[in-house]
């Protein structure tokens, strides 16, 4: 049979073999080591690598026939303006002819040998050379003529020779796109050498554009569609801002007219690219363009004609038209830039006017400065003192209902952004709603009045929303309105009494709805805290006296808590508030913050009742406390033990009636805090203090203290007692050891530590077993 060793004797084998063949493994990697290391001179070091060309031949051969062709150029260019009196009439035309027409005659043999690149250098020579001769003619023959005229028509001929030329050769690239670069200039130069002007040459250049956007989408060739594009976006780009100023600075209906017609043959050019454009975003883009140019162009003829103020109207209508054309037989790419084009002249048009609507929010801040300082003759004086009236700001509620009712329809129209263009319909309509009064200075009474109705219409909305984005837009813009009515009524005395009790009602209304619950039970507090306050203020009570009928708020917060579950978060919060506002009221006369806090203690104790809101019992206890100390510190107590005994006992008293509850819980849990509250700081008195009556009372409960401690077996009061004991009794020695260390030789004091030690040397396993036991004496209290 064969013999199993048992596991022990198993795994030792094991690990035994194990290890001889780690060690055995370590000798073969180290003679294998040795072995390379003698062998690696035999082998012959390996071959550089080969280096590699930094470009290819294609490229280098581009290089030099580009920088050919340049020097050529150069040349010909040199000989042309420096070097051309030194030869005849005769002379130089036959240089120039010949020359021209042999480079221009090269590519032909160059193409039918494949020397592609070759050709294509020698024909641009040519076609710079063609430029040259144009030149020398006008300097030679046509020295009368005017430069400007002579440089269109040149153009022209050369650009028409150039087209030619390319298509005669036509695997040539450089001919056709050059053609259409020279195409460029015709237009503008006859534009400004017939002295056409502005409007003239404005016109030329979308003409130009025209022609390079036909070619553009007509061309079939790439190098001639690109230049045909830059030249597009080039002179186009240039014709419509040119127009686009001409028409902002147009004066009168003929100057306005004319750069209006500028501006509809640039937005047809734009419209023409998004109707034939292959690629939709390029078809959006250009449809956007051409609606914001549709736009400029009709609504700049009624601002030339209008009064200021009237301008953003016009232009906005415009832009709301352009809408129309989004339901006819348009392709869809067309039809979605033109609305793009709507929505951003509508985004403008709001942004334009936001300046308005802050100061009709913000500007009422100044009332903080200037309370109860007397009503106002109307709502726009109500709402400048902080900021001015934006100028030509008469049309802004016009313009914000016109992009309402705007999205209004949208969203009627619309499934995809239905809730958002809702939403947004709501913010712009209250928008509306609130700079109204101040655009026609209604008087101050009827904004004030007209102000409550849009909160209160806010409030409905939100109410009847059935969309939450919706719903939250109303609450948030109610409450918007809500303060700024309040600071409006700062004005006056009676109008702020009035508004504040209006709000407090409104909102307590407003709570009785479930979706308006949260928003109601925090705003009715708050704007009752705030009636609270003016009333104090109309009777000309001091702060602090204001204080206690500020805890009205807080008070009847807690209650309505006690019996309304779903706002009872909400309205403790705001009650919290409340009470931490007559807190600071009454900051400045100490024996009603006394009483003030205390209040709050009462209002916290009578919620701790509660069985969920056990906690607020923790408050109320340091409420009642700090009440105890402002009260002793304003009658000047000074001693210690008068703040911290109030701590100490109620602590104390929880302490015993959690161990009641709880035997397994620690004594210092229980009694740690509030023996620390008052046995320290008075200790720390105690250290300083020259009399007698501290030590002695101090050490007295020090050791009452420790007895019970030891007599109950509780921890924290026999190390606290004990410590603080120890520590008196120092305290008190400390004079007399002071003046003991005087009195003794300067030797005895090393001598005695001496003995000491070889004392607790020779008792060393004695004072280990008596450790021991003292710890597990204690380790055994609670």
């Amino acid at each position: 049979m064969t013999h199993v060793p048992p596991p022990a004797e198993e795994l030792r084998i094991l690990d035994a073999e194990l290890w001889q063949l780690d060690a055995r493994r370590a000798q073969l990697l180290a003679r294998r080591a040795q072995l390379i290391g003698r062998l690696q001179p035999a082998f012959p070091p390996a071959p550089p690598a080969p280096r590699r060309p930094e470009t290819t031949a294609p490229r280098v051969q581009n290089v030099l026939l580009v920088l050919g062709g340049a020097l050529l150029t150069i040349a010909a260019i040199a000989f042309t303006l420096v070097s051309w009196g030194h030869l005849g009439i005769a002379g130089r035309s036959l240089v120039l002819g010949a020359v021209t027409v042999a480079a221009l005659g090269a590519p032909v043999p160059l193409l039918g040998r494949g020397l592609r690149s070759t050709a294509e250098t020698v024909a641009g020579l040519g076609l710079a050379l063609t430029v040259l001769d144009a030149y020398a003619l006008h300097e030679v023959a046509l020295t009368a003529t005017d430069g400007t005229g002579y440089a269109a028509a040149a153009a022209a001929v050369l650009a028409g020779v150039w087209c030619a030329y390319g298509r005669a050769l036509g695997s040539l690239r450089i001919p056709l796109p050059a053609a259409l670069a020279a195409a460029q200039l015709p237009l503008p130069l006859w534009a400004v050498a017939a002295g056409a002007g502005s409007y003239g040459v404005t016109a030329a250049l979308l003409l130009t554009a025209a022609f390079d956007t036909v070619v553009a989408l007509r061309t079939a060739l790439m190098s001639v569609r690109v230049a045909a594009a830059v030249g597009a976006y080039g002179m186009g780009g240039w014709g419509a801002l040119a127009a686009g100023r001409l028409s902002w600075e147009a004066t009168g209906p003929s100057a306005a007219a004319r750069a209006a017609a500028l501006l509809v043959l640039a937005a047809a050019i734009a419209l023409g690219v998004a109707w034939r454009a292959a690629k939709p975003g390029l078809a959006v883009g250009a449809a956007v363009t051409g609606g914001l140019l549709l736009v400029a162009a009709l609504g700049g003829v009624p601002r030339a004609s209008l009064p200021g103020i009237w301008a953003v109207p016009g232009y906005l209508a415009c832009g709301v038209a352009l809408l129309a054309a989004v339901r006819g037989p348009l392709p869809e790419p067309v039809r979605r830039g033109l609305a793009w084009a709507s929505g951003s002249v509508q985004t403008l048009a709001v942004v334009w006017a936001l300046p308005l609507l802050l100061v009709t929010l913000l500007g009422p801040i100044g009332r903080l400065e200037h309370v109860w300082s007397g009503p106002p003759s109307d709502l726009r004086a109500a709402v400048t003192v902080w900021a001015p009236w934006p100028p030509d700001a008469a049309t802004v509620p016009l313009v914000l209902a016109l992009v309402a009712a705007v999205l209004a329809g949208v969203a009627r129209a619309t499934t995809v952004w239905r809730v958002q263009a809702m939403t947004v319909a709501v913010a712009l309509a209250w928008a509306t709603a609130l700079v109204l009064p101040a655009t026609l200075e209604l008087p101050y009474v009827m904004g004030l009045f007209a102000q409550g109705l849009t909160a209160v219409a806010t409030l409905a909305v939100a109410a009847c929303a059935r969309r939450a984005p919706l719903s939250l837009t109303a609450v948030l813009l109610s409450l918007l309105t809500a303060a700024g009515l309040a600071l409006l009524s700062l004005a006056s005395q009676g109008a702020t009494l009035a508004v504040l009790a209006a709000l407090t009602v409104i909102f307590a209304v407003a709570a009785a709805h479930r979706r308006l619950t949260a928003v109601g039970a925090s705003a009715s507090p708050a704007a009752a805290t705030g009636l609270a306050c003016a009333v104090g203020a109309a009777a000309s009570w001091p702060a602090a006296h204001t204080a206690l009928l500020v805890l009205v708020v807080p008070a009847i917060a807690a209650l309505l808590a006690a019996r309304v579950a779903r706002i009872a978060v909400t309205v403790e919060v705001t009650g919290a508030v409340a009470a931490l506002v007559a807190i600071g009221l009454a900051v400045t006369d100490g024996p009603v913050l006394a009483l003030v806090l205390a209040l709050c203690g009462v209002i916290a104790a009578g919620t701790a009742v509660r069985a969920d809101r056990r906690q607020a019992g923790y408050a109320a206890a340091a409420l009642f406390v700090l009440a105890t100390w402002v009260r002793l510190g304003s009658w000047a107590v000074g001693a210690p033990e008068a703040y911290t005994l109030p701590v100490t006992v109620p602590a104390l008293v929880v302490g015993f009636v959690r161990r009641r509850r709880d035997p397994l819980a620690s004594s210092w849990t229980a009694y740690g805090p509030g023996l620390s509250v008052t046995l320290v700081p008075s200790l720390l008195t105690t250290w300083g203090d020259a009399d007698w009556p501290r030590p002695l009372l101090l050490g007295t409960a020090a050791l009452a203290l420790t007895l019970l401690g030891a007599r109950h077996r509780l921890r924290a009061p026999l190390v606290l007692g004990g410590s603080v004991l120890v520590l008196v009794a120092l305290h008190e020695l400390a004079p007399y050891l002071v003046q003991l260390a005087g009195a003794l030789p300067r030797w005895l004091p090393p001598a005695l530590a001496g003995l000491l030690l070889l004392a607790l040397g020779a008792t060393y396993e004695q004072r280990i077993r008596d450790v021991r036991r003292a710890r597990e004496v204690l380790g055994r209290m609670r």
